[in-house]
């Protein structure tokens, strides 16, 4: 079930959102992806979120059983992990 929420900061810059090589290979590593492009996976997670939290200088976006930390200030895709 799709929760509604007030856009964010996030969502207004989602093409913004990018992650580096070490980033990527961690992703994709801990969700067990593969998808050819982990940005655009990445994207639709967000657009398509359960919920999207800010604490300190992340957002974190909960979405189909995962949570994707991304840092609030460079839109850089962190970490992201299965939810327990």
């Amino acid at each position: 079930m799709k929760i509604d929420f007030v856009e964010t900061d996030l969502i207004k810059n989602i093409d913004k959102i990018h992650t580096t090589e070490l980033g990527e290979q961690r992703i994709r590593k801990n969700l067990s992806l593969d998808t050819p492009d982990l940005i655009a996976w990445s994207k639709n997670r967000v657009e398509n979120a359960d919920s999207i939290s800010r604490k300190g200088k992340n957002w974190y976006v909960n979405a189909a059983g995962c949570i994707l930390t991304i840092n609030a200030y460079s839109f850089t895709i962190i970490t992201a992990h299965r939810k327990k």
